[in-house]
């Protein structure tokens, strides 16, 4: 998906799967990584082999790790810019892109949120992280529960932005899903229902330069095959709600009150079932809030983690 403000929205991609949501991507052919070694590259950093797959990757700054896991559809690219500056003045920042994304190849193994996971960890070996803390988004909040649960001694604090433990609990509302699968109407009417579900309507009203500064960059490579196998990610996800209380690590919760993806009701009851969790709920903020108020993010993530 190319968002540009100066043509209109186009060449977007609908979905509706809980948890995650297409961002903007302009697909790009990368080629392929060889897997058996470490290669720099001025797009996106580092890859390095984990299992039966390269990772891409990117480290900014320095000191405790502080580690990014990216949602639904996306690469790390996506990632606030000032976000990154302002946290990699305090921590070592490194943003990745999951398997089939980015310059992460597809490896052979089945997609899961699960094996997500397993690649997250890996990322963390094959990089001489020991521990980190851990911040996902959506879909990256997902895989974040899991390493939490698999590896508590590889996370220090977590953070969970725009999460739920059970898809059936909470779920966006019919309206939403309608606006998320009606393909009808042109490229740009296509695009502006996708975006009206990740900001509040009068946000965006008064916003349209800073969503074009948001969507208008290169994602790279995106396949469909891969959000196609993403999605299934999700959906097989059998969820947390009985593991909850597994999770003795300090928690953060931040949620946008006006999220209509993922609702902030799936935050507040896993504040009471996380025995350490707190919650942090950003007014007006919607599904993308880090977009809409970095500062305030910031400040909610570096006080947090001290």
């Amino acid at each position: 998906m190319n968002l540009n403000t100066n043509s209109g929205y186009s060449n977007v991609k609908d979905n509706s799967k809980r948890g995650g949501y297409t961002t903007g991507s302009k697909i790009e052919s990368m080629g392929n990584m060889k897997n058996n070694e470490t290669t720099e590259s001025s797009a996106a950093g580092c890859s390095v082999k984990v299992e039966d797959i390269s990772m891409g990757y990117r480290v900014f700054g320095s000191g405790c790790p502080l580690l990014l896991i990216m949602g639904y559809g996306s690469t790390m690219n996506l990632w606030e810019s000032s976000l990154i500056t302002k946290l990699a003045s305090r921590f070592k920042v490194v943003i990745f892109d999951n398997r089939g994304t980015g310059i992460s190849t597809t490896g052979t193994k089945p997609f899961s949120i699960e094996q997500f996971c397993e690649d997250t960890a890996g990322l963390m070996d094959a990089t001489g992280i020991t521990q980190a803390h851990v911040l996902g988004w959506s879909m990256g909040s997902l895989i974040a529960q899991e390493l939490v649960i698999r590896y508590p001694s590889k996370v220090n604090k977590l953070i969970l932005y725009s999460t739920y433990c059970s898809a059936e609990m909470f779920p966006p509302s019919l309206e939403i899903i309608q606006q998320l699968t009606d393909m009808t109407g042109t490229p740009e009417e296509r695009g502006m229902r996708f975006i009206s579900t990740l900001f509040p309507g009068i946000w965006i009203q008064n916003n349209g330069r800073r969503i074009g500064e948001i969507f208008f960059r290169p994602m790279g490579n995106l396949p469909e095959e891969t959000l196609q196998q993403q999605s299934g990610a999700i959906d097989e996800w059998n969820g947390s709600e009985g593991r909850l209380g597994e999770i003795n690590h300090p928690v953060l919760l931040i949620t946008g009150t006006e999220d209509c993806l993922v609702l902030p009701q799936n935050s507040h009851f896993m504040k009471e079932k996380i025995p350490n969790a707190q919650l942090d709920q950003i007014g007006n903020g919607g599904h993308g809030l880090m977009f809409q108020y970095p500062d305030i993010f910031c400040e909610k993530v570096v006080t947090f983690l001290g």
